[in-house]
């Protein structure tokens, strides 16, 4: 597909067809293709300046009221923010933070876990096929089963850190059960070890709280964000109190430096999505809308709806009729897309603003080609 322009929950080919957007750029245009408060916050930006500096020395307005929006509506603990580039960097600089936090090198990580792909995010990776070709890769890190709290006695007090998805994206849409998180949460606490939440996917709104973890009660000591808190644009922040962060400061100093990482536009962009989410009705509306997604799914090929909020992956009998809806779905106008470890699993991701009736429009299509591809 050669793609025209987008616009709200729409994207358009160059024959000028329109596709609707069950997948919102793998969750990251959260309010949408093109939101004019986001596409009017990056232009009166770019009639300002762009990027002028790196490290600090200039402050940059939109990245300190990014930076202090997100303060508030953190919890408490979450007071401190630094601005990358990606989330896969931000989790490097999370992983770098609790190293040095600690003085302790051991990682845990979860197995099917996807964090991203450089050299650290890859190490933390559990799932051997995508990084074998990529080894050797960072030592010390150990994976545990996710939700199976007989493994949570392999954190030690060797342990730097353990990191987690919320809910974990590539393997499916699992959310953390049995309050496994707080489980966790509690076994960092009994050996020094911190918790970093990748909430990357699940941040910004898309399971009906700003943040994933708010659903599980469980407070990590470092955020890592990412995907939607950009409005369209790349963006990754990891986040975690004054005491934890500051070590950044010195020995040595910029414990981690990005050239971009802030930069004005971007922010600009983060901070308009963040303070329409923050001050509308989106993230009271994201429930209702997963139960209109649930209610109106309801089809002898969907064995399972995983996930929360607008966060769901449909589970299919086979990976060759996932494929064979993806396609015959785009082919009928709409967009649907795979999980990366999961190939029974569609994913569905819409952006946060899509209307009722836009669910209900997309859902009539999956059934309907559910319904052929079952004759």
């Amino acid at each position: 597909m050669e793609i025209s322009h987008a616009e709200g929950v729409y994207i358009y080919d160059k024959q000028q067809k329109a596709y609707l957007d069950f997948v919102a750029g793998v969750s990251a245009c959260s309010l949408g293709h093109r939101h004019p408060k986001v596409v009017d916050a990056i232009k009166q930006q770019l009639d300002k300046y762009m990027h002028v500096m790196v490290y600090g020395e200039y402050v940059q307005e939109p990245a300190v009221a990014l930076t202090k929006l997100l303060a508030q509506v953190f919890p408490d603990s979450i007071t401190t923010t630094y601005l990358t580039n990606s989330g896969t960097e931000a989790i490097e600089g999370a992983l770098k933070l609790a190293k040095r936090y600690t003085g302790r090198s051991e990682i845990v990580s979860a197995k099917n876990a996807y964090h991203g792909n450089t050299m650290g995010a890859m190490s933390v990776m559990g799932y051997e096929a995508r990084k074998r070709a990529y080894r050797p890769l960072i030592p010390d890190v150990r994976f545990i089963d996710f939700n199976n709290e007989s493994h949570l006695d392999q954190i030690t007090e060797k342990t730097a850190a353990v990191i987690l998805e919320t809910i974990q994206g590539g393997a499916g849409f699992i959310e953390p059960k049995n309050n496994y998180l707080q489980k966790v949460r509690l076994k960092c606490d009994a050996v020094g070890a911190l918790l970093i939440l990748d909430e990357i996917q699940p941040g910004i709104g898309r399971t009906g709280k700003m943040f994933g973890f708010e659903n599980y009660f469980c407070i990590p000591d470092i955020i890592v964000l990412g995907k939607g808190l950009g409005g369209g644009l790349p963006i990754g922040a990891f986040s975690s109190s004054q005491e934890i962060m500051s070590v950044l400061m010195e020995h040595p100093k910029l414990g981690h430096i990005t050239t971009f990482g802030g930069h004005p536009v971007i922010a600009a962009a983060a901070l308009a999505t963040l303070t329409e989410i923050s001050n509308s009705t989106i993230l009271n509306d994201v429930a209702k809308k997963e139960a209109i997604i649930r209610a109106e799914l309801q089809h002898p090929l969907i064995q399972e709806i995983r996930g929360k909020g607008l966060m769901l992956a449909l589970l299919l009998p086979s990976p060759a009729l996932v494929n064979e809806v993806i396609l015959k779905c785009q082919d009928a106008g709409l967009i649907l897309f795979w999980l990366l470890f999961e190939p029974h699993a569609i994913r569905v991701t819409p952006p946060l603003t899509i209307s009722d009736d836009e669910l209900k429009k997309g859902c009539k299509i999956i059934l309907d080609v559910l319904n052929a591809v079952a004759i």
